[in-house]
């Protein structure tokens, strides 16, 4: 397979072949020095930085994407409330899906470059993680973990680029990025791309997608808060 297929592959969640293991969670293998760094000082600071979740394959985040549009899993709007998805058309259920669920293949926990943090020690060892953003602010249990992570990734070669809403994807408090290496491959997603990734793809709403796949990759996908 020639590189080029195999980037392509890499950044559109097909491959694993750029990770590399570390705590039981798969990171790109370019960004582990970064983030042990990050998680050092976050220790010093009083925080026991951990991985959420990181990489997710294309299968996983279309089987996802797939129980949301078909009404097996629900779908939550910025207020977290349930989203009736009946009535919709099938454009607007993706759109409603897309607010908290990436599109399969454009999906930056594809990049092995994202991951989702919490502080293990800020709650008991049986509490159930949510990853919503009363969790990361409004006096909720890793607010004092967001205050310190607007203070100090960037220093570690990290941002958040669904720190604002833009109105795409909702406010992400606890999903990072690291920023050399996430541009490297998000730059590398062209349309093109997606749309044959997708094409190829078992997605239930492959057809709406398509026909509406530059709105969506604007909306989407490039549209991140800056650097």
């Amino acid at each position: 397979m020639d590189s080029k297929k195999t980037t392509t592959m890499c950044i559109t969640g097909q491959s694993d072949t750029h990770l590399t293991q570390i705590q039981n969670h798969r990171l790109h293998c370019n960004i582990v020095n970064d983030f042990l760094a990050l998680q050092s000082a976050a220790k010093t600071a009083g925080f026991e930085l951990t991985i959420a979740s990181s990489f997710r394959d294309f299968n996983r985040q279309a089987a996802i994407f797939n129980a949301k549009f078909s009404g097996a899993r629900p779908v939550y709007n910025k207020q977290q409330q349930v989203v009736e998805l009946d009535g919709l058309s099938d454009i607007d259920k993706c759109i409603a899906i897309m607010l908290y669920s990436a599109l399969p293949g454009a999906s930056r926990h594809h990049l092995g470059t994202d991951l989702d943090v919490f502080d293990k020690a800020a709650v008991s060892d049986d509490y159930q993680l949510q990853l919503t953003p009363d969790e990361y602010q409004q006096s909720g249990p890793f607010e004092p973990l967001s205050d310190w992570l607007d203070a100090n990734l960037a220093m570690f070669g990290f941002y958040r680029p669904y720190q604002h809403d833009l109105g795409g994807v909702a406010p992400e408090l606890w999903h990072i990025s690291h920023i050399k290496q996430s541009q490297l491959l998000v730059n590398m997603l062209s349309l093109q791309v997606l749309h044959e990734c997708i094409s190829n793809s078992d997605l239930l709403a492959k057809e709406a997608i398509l026909a509406n796949l530059p709105m969506l990759y604007e909306r989407f996908i490039i549209n991140v808060s800056p650097v």
